[in-house]
């Protein structure tokens, strides 16, 4: 008898919006390949019964979005490294009937970041990280994994600012990581090589994030995670100025890679095709 075609999922409360099965399907249209990807929503009190009983419903792994990345970690049995230092997973799958986690938000920034501006890293001394909430976790992470001498968090929580400091010296006791304010933003930009917005600012239906991006200087890299609208305000700044911009759908296009290699086998790419695909979905022209 022949193996039934690979399923995998998406799931998060709500997961009406989720762009995911729209580049999952895409892959596997474009690859040739037998499968299915599904998004399913799941409250939060019934996260631990669906990932213990995903196997048994034909799934061989998937996506975990908000708000359930820290408590799918909670219930894996195995994580890599990335996953247990951001205590956070958002890629499933299992071995050995283990419950396992990625997260692959690290690799996929990155990625996007490598594409929209290549070589930033060798001359990236300092980054200026906005917001200090769970995609915040995963930037840091990503800045410190290429060596980035110094990062400074800017967030309006002090608390929430400093749990990010504390986790950035748990990966790396020697990292210099520092936390300032809005106020002093405008002193941090003059000497940053790289900008990074990790808030929901800017974002559709969300208040506007408001930067003066003139004391950046002339080489410096805007990144943007937000990708509703595709275009922020800050990387429209950031373009008008010159400088090299990295957006949000890139990122989620890259960090979709390594699911999709692990659950349908074969490695995918983040094609212009693709890109307009879900750009399209995302102005709602489809």
């Amino acid at each position: 008898m022949s193996q039934p075609a690979p399923r995998a999922f998406v799931i998060g409360w709500p997961i009406a919006h989720s762009r995911s099965p729209l580049i999952h399907t895409y892959w596997l249209k474009q690859l040739g390949l037998a499968g299915a990807y599904e998004k399913i929503a799941v409250v939060p009190e019934g996260l631990a019964l669906f990932l213990a009983d995903f196997p048994q419903l034909g799934f061989v792994g998937g996506n975990v979005t908000l708000p359930h990345k820290e408590a799918a970690f909670a219930q894996c049995a195995q994580t890599t490294p990335v996953a247990e230092a951001l205590q956070a997973v958002n890629t499933l799958w299992t071995e050995g009937g283990k419950l396992c986690g990625d997260n692959t938000d690290v690799a996929g920034f990155l990625a996007c970041l490598d594409a929209n501006a290549w070589g930033w890293g060798e001359a990236c001394e300092k980054a200026v990280v906005l917001g200090a909430g769970g995609a915040a976790r995963a930037i840091v992470a990503a800045l410190i994994s290429r060596g980035v001498p110094e990062i400074t968090i800017v967030n309006r929580s002090e608390a929430r600012g400093e749990e990010l400091v504390a986790l950035a010296k748990r990966i790396d006791p020697a990292q210099k990581i520092a936390l300032s304010d809005y106020a002093s933003l405008h002193h941090e930009l003059a000497k940053a090589d790289l900008l990074v917005n990790t808030t929901s600012l800017g974002m559709q239906n969300q208040p506007p994030l408001i930067v003066d991006l003139a004391r950046l200087p002339s080489h410096a890299v805007v990144a943007d995670i937000v990708y509703v609208p595709l275009e922020t305000d800050l990387l429209k700044a950031a373009r008008a100025r010159g400088l090299k911009a990295s957006s949000g759908l890139g990122m989620l296009l890259y960090q979709a890679v390594p699911g999709f290699e692990r659950w349908f086998g074969v490695r995918p790419e983040v094609t212009p095709e693709l890109y307009e695909l879900v750009a399209r979905d995302i102005r709602g022209e489809t």
